[in-house]
């Protein structure tokens, strides 16, 4: 049994998410005769912030419950939060049309073609059949609607128009070369994978269709989508195509304008608020998969999914994962004293007292550059650990003067790093008390004792209280 859904657009917020929901239920209600077809779970081998489940020690309630075979979810700095056989190669389906879209954008911004140049719709586009935007022969438009066609509605004939076109001139630009103009495209895509860092990626076509004349050797992983992923939502273009939903484009058709109504493919749209894009796919081989992107009050993430049991369960695999990724991420503030001092006339945490090599036992108290400094952790990481290295301190100290620096580590990794700063002027000893302090240390020297003052970090790193730990 297979579930997949499509929800009008006319539906309000709040009953395409109850759909949703009932969908998800019904995916994993058990049925007459059969099994349901989800079967979401938690495996030894996932990995998460690269150490596996079984290593760490997780507990299922901490892991993310997906079922899809390949997956991985990222952030805008490349850090790898989740992956499930990430590097495996796979078909990818429609996924392959975000590489289809940087090309193309990627040809605007090197000046090669233009948003506004035109894009005829030719026999063999309007003929390859499978998802399609509805486009016909003949029918023109710009670039940019072209785009439209491509990733809203996921488009076959939209493809091969684009590939057709900018195919031709990145041909007589010398950039890719081809026997035809949507093999010269399809080797951009290629170039460009390899450019991203791509290890194990392969395009044949701009659509990604599998089967038939199509079948092939076309693959990717999730791991190198979601390098596509990141650089296509750097373009605005890109970005707000894939993040407005259905829409209507206006083509030239026959002499006249024509309408032409837009079904996004996207469901990730109705189940997150946060939801942004980016791209579906479905075929046989490739099974149901997608690449999406959230952005939740300005922290960005990309989920890829490859190979979930069914077209939905595929966006509710997405969104377990970013939703899991923003449970876990923490604000760590670094400073943790029991004691305030003045500095300036504020209060600050006492951070430190730092002993004065002149003095005996005197010491500079101390803060951080910035007392206030919190890093965002994962929890599920480990506990935050602190090393410090105290300055040598000789002749006078002045307020704000640097003392030492304190390393603040996660899983051997550093997170962040502070300078220790004297909070107040401590001065040297004058030449009466230099004296004084000589024979003092010349008598230490008989007893034993210590002969400048201690240095003391007074900081500390509280355990990270994970909320799921206790949860089995």
């Amino acid at each position: 049994m297979s579930t997949s859904f499509t929800l009008h657009s006319g539906l309000s917020k709040h009953a395409r998410a109850i759909a949703c929901v009932l969908v998800f239920v019904l995916a994993l209600t058990p049925v007459a005769g059969g099994v349901g077809n989800a079967y979401a779970d938690v495996r030894k081998a996932d990995i998460v912030m690269g150490e596996t489940v079984d290593a760490r020690g997780l507990a299922v309630a901490q892991c993310p419950n997906i079922d899809a075979e390949r997956a991985i979810v990222v952030d805008t700095n490349g850090t790898v939060y989740f992956e499930r056989n990430a590097d495996d190669a796979a078909c990818i389906a429609s996924v392959t049309k975000i590489m289809t879209g940087v090309v193309a954008l990627d040809a605007v911004a090197s000046g090669l073609t233009s948003l506004d140049s035109t894009i005829t719709v030719s026999a063999d586009a309007a003929a390859v059949g499978e998802s399609s935007a509805g486009l016909q022969e003949g029918d023109t438009m710009t670039l940019k609607t072209a785009l439209y066609a491509l990733l809203v509605p996921s488009g076959n004939d939209a493809a091969i128009a684009i590939a057709e076109s900018v195919g031709a001139a990145l041909r007589s630009s010398g950039t890719a070369s081809g026997d035809s103009d949507v093999k010269a495209f399809v080797a951009q895509m290629n170039a460009t994978a390899q450019k991203l860092g791509c290890t194990n990626t392969v395009y044949e076509n701009p659509h990604g269709l599998d089967f038939d004349q199509y079948d092939g050797k076309l693959h990717s992983t999730a791991a190198d989508l979601a390098k596509v992923v990141a650089y296509a939502m750097t373009n605005q273009t890109f970005r707000s195509v894939v993040g407005g939903g259905s829409t209507t484009i206006t083509v030239k058709r026959g002499g006249s304008s024509a309408d032409v109504f837009l079904e996004t493919t996207d469901g990730f749209f109705d189940i997150n608020d946060d939801a942004i894009g980016v791209k579906t796919g479905y075929t046989e081989k490739a099974g149901a998969s997608f690449a999406g992107a959230v952005n939740k009050d300005g922290q960005e993430l990309y989920a890829i999914v490859l190979g979930s049991t069914s077209e939905s369960q595929r966006f509710f695999d997405a969104d377990e994962l970013v939703e899991w990724t923003f449970e876990h991420r923490k604000s760590y503030q670094l400073a943790n004293c029991d004691q305030n001092t003045q500095m300036n006339g504020a209060s600050v945490p006492l951070v430190a007292q730092v002993a004065h090599d002149d003095w005996i036992d005197r010491t500079v108290p101390a803060t951080f550059s910035d007392p206030q400094c919190a890093v965002e952790v994962f929890d599920l990481n480990g506990n935050v650990s602190q090393t410090v290295e105290f300055n040598e301190l000789h002749g006078s100290v002045k307020a704000g003067q640097v003392v030492g620096t304190v390393t603040f580590k996660q899983r051997n990794q550093v997170i962040a790093t502070q300078d220790l700063v004297a909070c107040k002027d401590v001065p040297a000893p004058n030449f009466f008390e230099s004296i004084g302090i000589a024979f003092d240390r010349f008598m230490r020297g008989f007893s034993g004792e210590d002969k400048t003052a201690t240095s003391q970090l007074l900081n500390t790193t509280p355990l990270i209280v994970d909320k799921t730990a206790s949860t089995q």
